[in-house]
């Protein structure tokens, strides 16, 4: 008996399009699902994306100027001691880096020449002067004699002539005594001022002669007071002469290696600026009693000559530099930033005083690399937590950022 294959089960027929309808429906759930990714993919895209930032805000008060320059130290007198004369060194009465007081005797040279030539010029004056006590006597004999008619007026006239040539005479030779007197003197070599010897070139026995190209003999230098000279730009100029005018301005040094401070004042700026630097020289005076400071010596100087008064401070990170000027990023409304162009006035120590930002406002600190004008911004609070920076006051939290210190002076 045979089989009709032709005939098929009814369920059998079906599946096919059961399976076909579910593939369709397959097909148009997964483009739906990839076409609303896409669609919040895009929304994603168009929303503003807030940009993590630290802020701080911008205080008004008054910030001292410091000013800092490196310096040199350098002595208020020095003098390259030569001898005037040609003579020989008889004795050096001092040591080398002895410290010597005004009037010292320092080196003294063979005089005996010029001893002989002040007793001599001496004996010649006494001569001069026994000749005129002898003219002086004859000559009051023969006003007697001319009173009593004895002799005529011309024999008068010749006595006093004799009495007026011997004190020419006398006056010449009391001149020349002088003179070998002052060559005398030039055989000692005294300290001109109170200050310090250096390296002694001549010893006992040794010529010197006169010159400006000959050998000094020793140097001598001031040590106490002793100065600092060092440049400041020319537009603190104006501020130093005005304080200068009122007090006395103050200046600290210290050594470059680290060394104790000195305070001393302003004594000196110089009459003229120079061209290519722009900078003025000026010195300082300082008492130097334990002789820490010395000649040559480099140091680095800091005086404040005047005071920024209510001037607006912000850190000075805050402050960026763009193509045409300098700005800053303040958050404003909506947490959106907005740039505002500044005039810098003074910066120290992570403070910059600056023109075009109003005291209060809040500033963009770290994260300004980032940001375009428009930007929406948040800021991390203590937790780690992102929070809305908005230009409102609020209390400082202490993921602020850097704020301003209390003083621009240094600490």
């Amino acid at each position: 008996m045979q089989t009709d294959t032709s005939i098929v089960s009814p369920s059998r027929r079906r599946w096919p399009w059961f399976a076909g309808v579910a593939i369709v429906l397959a097909v148009i759930a997964g483009g739906w699902w990839f076409g609303k990714s896409k669609s919040q993919e895009a929304q994603a895209k168009r929303a503003p994306q807030a940009i993590p930032v630290v802020t701080a805000r911008a205080e008004r008060r008054d910030v001292p100027v410091l000013l800092k320059a490196n310096g040199t130290v350098t002595a208020l007198q020095t003098v390259d001691l030569r001898s005037q004369v040609t003579s020989t060194v008889r004795e050096v009465h001092i040591r080398e880096g002895q410290t010597v007081a005004r009037g010292d005797l320092l080196f003294s040279f063979d005089a005996r020449a010029d001893e002989a030539n002040i007793r001599k010029a001496e004996a010649q004056v006494a001569k001069d002067r026994a000749d005129l006590a002898t003219a002086q006597r004859s000559l009051e004999r023969q006003r007697e004699l001319f009173r009593q008619k004895f002799i005529s007026q011309a024999a008068l006239d010749a006595a006093q002539n004799q009495v007026d040539t011997l004190n020419g005479q006398l006056a010449v030779d009391q001149a020349a005594l002088e003179a070998v007197r002052v060559a005398r003197g030039y055989t000692e070599i005294r300290a001109p001022f109170a200050g310090r010897t250096g390296t002694i070139n001549v010893r006992a026995g040794s010529l010197v002669q006169p010159g400006a190209t000959a050998q000094a003999l020793v140097t001598v230098t001031q040590i106490d007071p002793i100065a600092v000279a060092f440049t400041l730009p020319e537009k603190e100029l104006a501020g130093l002469q005005q304080a200068m005018a009122s007090a006395p301005v103050e200046v600290t040094v210290s050594t470059l290696t680290g060394g104790t401070e000195h305070k001393g004042r302003v004594s000196f700026i110089d009459n003229a600026v120079d061209t290519p630097s722009g900078t003025i020289r000026v010195k300082a005076e300082f008492s130097n009693r334990d002789s820490r400071l010395w000649p040559g010596m480099y140091v680095s100087a800091e005086l404040s000559p005047r005071i920024i008064t209510g001037g607006t401070v912000v850190p000075a990170q805050a402050v960026q530099t763009g193509p045409e000027n300098r700005f800053v990023y303040v958050v404003g409304n909506e947490r959106k930033v907005e740039s505002r162009p500044v005039t810098l006035t003074y910066v120290d120590e992570g403070l910059a005083v600056v023109e075009g930002v109003a005291p209060g406002a809040r500033v963009v600190v770290e994260g300004a690399q980032n940001l375009r004008p428009g930007t929406v911004v948040t800021e991390p609070t203590a937790d780690g937590k992102a929070q809305e920076a908005t230009s409102s006051p609020r209390a400082p939290q202490s993921g602020d950022g850097p704020g301003p210190k209390a003083s621009g002076a240094k600490k």
